[in-house]
């Protein structure tokens, strides 16, 4: 789970109503359901225009991935390839093959059987490289979905209110309904810029982050198959793995020869 994100809501959202309590103010009177059908309904529509259907129908998902978080530890792969390429070193590459089963992450998996099987260090980085693109690639997509809709929600909202505001000045004989309908009007735009603002956008920019992460943890995974492929001693696997994480990270068990 990551805190940060619910961390992140609840500050924000927080915040936006403690300063309503304060002023004396009432957040039943921003609740318009016609109001929110309009910002997103129509965000939705949009989205859908733009961007495959399968891709959008996604976006719960792909939101439920921002509270989760990146599974991927780097510091906790770079500890499991020590391992392994101490392993490889005393026992050959062979081996490796009776710890596939006690790894739970199809990418060092994949990455470990190509290298019990004997395929040439060139080709096994290419699959690999591939994987990692295409992998990003659809977080990019994901990502560009909740981007879309952050960036269009204030323009249905303000078309909302235009609409309003239409039929407001369309009656103005009404004098004791100006008030409130102006009021009605102007709810559309805060939706827009409270969806657009307080939950699109920020979920959008969290899963870039957590798609540089991943990156960072199978750019690990790469360099590790391929280090312990090359029978490199333990001790410069990590040097050479660690070299990925920030320096406050780097150091760990260096016993292994």
């Amino acid at each position: 789970m990551d805190i940060a994100t619910i961390l992140g809501f609840a500050i924000a959202y927080g915040a936006y109503f403690a300063s309503m309590f304060m002023n004396g103010d009432n957040p039943a009177n921003l609740v318009n359901i016609p109001s929110l059908v309009m910002v997103i309904g129509g965000g939705f529509g949009v989205v859908i225009l733009a961007h495959p259907l399968k891709l959008v129908m996604s976006i719960p998902a792909l939101i439920m991935k921002t509270f989760k978080g990146v599974a991927a530890d780097p510091k906790a792969e770079i500890d499991r390839f020590v391992e392994l390429a101490d392993q490889a070193r005393r026992e050959g590459l062979l081996s490796l093959e009776e710890q596939i089963g006690n790894i739970d992450n199809d990418f060092v998996k994949k990455g470990i059987m190509l290298v019990v099987d004997g395929v040439d260090p060139a080709v096994v980085r290419d699959i690999m490289e591939i994987d990692n693109e295409l992998m990003s690639r659809r977080h990019k997509d994901g990502a560009a979905v909740i981007d879309m809709l952050g960036s269009v929600s204030p323009a249905m909202g303000m078309l909302g209110t235009v609409t309003g505001l239409v039929g407001v000045l369309g009656n103005l004989a009404d004098a004791s309904s100006l008030g409130p309908s102006v009021a009605v009007a102007f709810l559309t735009t805060l939706y827009g810029v409270i969806l657009s603002n307080f939950l699109y956008a920020p979920l959008a920019n969290k899963l870039k982050q957590n798609d540089r992460d991943e990156m960072v943890a199978r750019e690990v995974i790469v360099e590790g198959i391929l280090a312990i492929q090359a029978g490199e001693n333990p001790r410069i696997v990590r040097e050479k793995l660690e070299s990925f994480l920030p320096p406050k990270l780097r150091g760990g068990d260096e016993n292994a020869e």
